[in-house]
């Protein structure tokens, strides 16, 4: 079902991309958005990781480099990676008090697992494992893919949307200042439905790494008491130096959840994750 969801609202962004790109220029105008936003998210599909794991200051974790992180968490990571067949990814640290994580990499074998110092302070093994199966059921997912792919078409839209507005008609005649009024309202609408739709596909995603972690794990409650204190931990120690670009990729939004961000917010609301999770429970530990 959460795979329907993302191909629907996948579609969702192409249409809208499709309609910009008719009132920018017809065909030529969409071809150029599309190439230019294709560019800009090839450099960033392949380099992603590695540029948010330097935003970040994140070290390496190995037997050689903080060998008292790399003997708790390799062992969890690696019973899980068994499990999901997956290979076994990169673990990092981030120096950081507040409690979060996040996966990045652009396939199962390009792949990293970070943490903050403050997760690994704040989780008892059973919550750390919850954390680290949500974390790899986005690479199992291959969401970083997707997240591309869903920041390309929105990419495109937003460079179509100031094209529109920007080299569309400016004439006299009613035609020309109508197509102008278009432009203006593509310049500002837009870009507001690629956000919302681009946010829409990372929540979507969001529900089904959750929904791995408590296959994986056998038990929903690791999850479920990590995400509490995920909840009460940024809370009180938002990452007040993250970047919005990469917001997304972290368990938690790291920024806390008040006014407009709960709107505007790329994770659903822990209450109704919370909520999915314990509707699992029954099937999961019968």
């Amino acid at each position: 079902m959460n795979g329907l969801k993302t191909a629907i609202l996948l579609g969702l962004l192409s249409a809208v991309l499709l309609l910009g790109g008719e009132m920018a220029g017809g065909r030529s105008g969409l071809e150029i958005g599309l190439a230019i936003a294709l560019a800009m998210n090839f450099f960033s599909y392949f380099f992603a990781e590695k540029l948010a794991l330097a935003m970040y200051s994140a070290q390496r974790v190995t037997p050689e480099e903080n060998p008292e992180v790399y003997a708790r968490v390799f062992p969890l990571v690696q019973n899980l990676t068994h499990k999901m067949g997956l290979p076994m990814p990169k673990l990092w640290l981030i120096p950081e008090d507040s409690p979060n994580a996040f996966a990045t990499g652009r396939n199962p074998t390009h792949a990293s697992v970070a943490f903050t110092e403050g997760i690994l302070r704040t989780m008892n093994d059973r919550e750390l494992e919850g954390v680290v199966a949500h974390e790899l059921g986005h690479v199992l997912h291959r969401d970083i893919l997707l997240s591309s792919i869903a920041a390309t078409i929105a990419s495109a839209i937003t460079f179509i949307a100031r094209m529109a507005f920007w080299f569309g008609p400016r004439g006299d005649s009613d035609d020309e200042r109508g197509s102008a009024w278009g432009g203006l309202l593509m310049l500002i609408l837009a870009p507001i439905a690629a956000a919302l739709i681009q946010m829409a596909i990372s929540r979507t995603r969001e529900f089904s790494a959750d929904e791995a972690s408590a296959k994986y794990t056998g038990n929903p409650d690791y999850l479920i008491n990590a995400l509490r204190k995920l909840e009460v931990g940024i809370a009180r120690d938002p990452m007040t130096d993250a970047s919005p670009s990469t917001a997304h990729m972290f368990i938690l939004n790291p920024f806390g959840r008040g006014g407009l961000m709960k709107l505007f917010s790329t994770h659903p609301s822990t209450e109704e994750r919370i909520a999915r999770l314990e509707s699992m429970r029954h099937a999961i530990l019968q």
